[in-house]
């Protein structure tokens, strides 16, 4: 028998998606799942943290900020590290690093230790997520790769959202410590299963000799044949450096795209965290009851999950960037009616919700896309520091809000400030459109 010569994406385009596929998909969905409730665990416990340990408002901040601060790190420390020994190895790492210090936060008895913990934990965090995004792209078929790797992400959002419900349920009978040992056992439970089940991207194997075997084995899964052979270039991929996976995201193909894309990412989530962080207080502060400030609040989470599945369904089929770029202008024509409509309720749920519509749509969208923008070799790299820069923005809006909304005379002239970089983004999406056609 003549063996056949394949490159990757020709295995994963078969013409019906496989169950090695379908499993992959899934198996991330969990880890990013589990990542998304740890994320927001501190947030479950921070009353009863505030009245146990009699804290101030302020003496908060930390907790919430250390586990952002080692978001960062991690995303920073682990993109290279998934390069170099592969995306799987590094979900597992990542998720048992993340389970021990969740477990170890049960345990913290101040500030300072659930501090330093939370940072450990966020380390962790930082490198599942980036991981998880990569591999599900790499193993997503080109024609529906937005999508898949869309609904693999919405594991994220329920498991920021379905966290709250269980945290109420864990509370009364396990205190604030259950939240964080029910957030480090889910991922510790996990990790032998994706270990044992999740295969390694077969982009990062090709024309490795020291995974060839392994190689050979995920072909096998995915086609039942064993006499396909990978090819090891991919056609129409630029080439990575050789001097190492950073210098590949600036090298002169990849410069111009991944500062500008660093830029989206980091007003993206400035702008989000920045409305998300203080909308119920301007809300609240009009007058409107803290329940229906709740309620109208959700409608931002509600209107991203819906926005990144249509965004999803437009960049399968038209340009990404120019997508992405429109949901842009909808998020930012929205935050800005925000100021206008909030004395009119029937109004600001709509406006929030197109709020979530167009910036949660865009942020999700924006993770796909830069999951397929980079060559191979330094694809989950890429990735990992797109979503640190993020992060960092993440920080900044959580701050900046508090003293916009103080120096500003007017909420209609703050939320006209707080739509800046959401334009910013979309312009950033644009030219990045415009330069990287075809989107390589």
């Amino acid at each position: 028998m003549v063996a056949q010569t394949m490159t990757p994406a020709a295995v994963m385009n078969g013409a019906k998606i496989s169950g090695l596929q379908i499993l992959t998909l899934v198996l991330c969905f969990l880890v990013v799942a589990a990542d998304g409730f740890d994320v927001a665990a501190a947030g479950y416990v921070a009353p009863l943290l505030k009245r146990e340990w009699s804290l101030a408002a302020p003496q908060m901040g930390p907790i919430f900020g250390a586990g952002l601060f080692g978001l960062a790190i991690g995303s920073f420390i682990f993109g290279p590290l998934a390069d170099r020994i592969g995306r799987r190895r590094v979900i597992v790492l990542s998720m048992l690093l993340f389970a021990v210090g969740s477990i170890a936060c049960g345990y913290a008895d101040s500030v300072s230790s659930l501090v330093t913990l939370r940072f450990l934990t966020g380390l962790g965090l930082g490198g599942a997520m980036p991981a998880a995004l990569t591999l599900s792209s790499e193993f997503a078929p080109e024609r529906n790769r937005a999508l898949l790797v869309t609904l693999m992400f919405c594991g994220f959002t329920l498991g920021l959202a379905f966290g709250g419900g269980i945290a109420a349920l864990l509370i009364p009978r396990f205190g604030w410590q259950g939240v964080f040992f029910f957030g480090g056992a889910v991922p510790l439970v996990l990790a032998p299963l994706v270990w044992l089940l999740l295969p390694e991207s077969l982009r990062f194997m090709a024309g490795k000799p020291k995974y060839e075997a392994e190689a050979r084995a995920v072909v096998r899964r995915l086609t039942g044949r064993d006499d396909v052979r990978l090819e090891v270039v991919v056609p129409g991929e630029p080439a990575a450096s050789k001097t190492g996976v950073a210098a590949t995201l600036f090298n002169a193909h990849y410069r111009s795209g991944t500062l500008l894309l660093w830029l989206a990412f980091f007003c993206t989530l400035w702008v989000y965290y920045q409305v998300s962080s203080w909308l119920p207080t301007v809300i609240t502060d009009s007058g409107i009851p803290v329940t229906e400030a709740a309620t109208i609040g959700a409608m931002m989470p509600v209107g991203g999950t819906i926005g990144s599945l249509i965004n999803a369904r437009l960049m399968d089929r038209y340009n990404p960037f120019f997508v992405l770029t429109a949901s842009y202008v909808v998020a930012a024509l929205s935050i800005a009616l925000i100021g206008v409509a909030i004395v009119h309720p029937g109004w600001l749920y709509l406006a929030v919700f197109c709020t979530g519509l167009g910036l949660s749509g865009a942020q999700t969208g924006a993770n796909v896309l830069v999951s397929g923008f980079y060559a191979t070799a330094a694809r989950a790299t890429g990735v990992s520091w797109a979503l640190a820069v993020g992060r960092v923005g993440s920080i900044v809006g959580s701050v900046s809000g508090g003293f916009l909304l103080a120096a500003l005379a007017t909420r209609q002239t703050a939320f006209l400030v707080f739509a800046i970089p959401a334009v910013i983004a979309g312009g950033a999406m644009l030219v990045t459109g415009r330069l990287y056609k075809e989107g390589k």
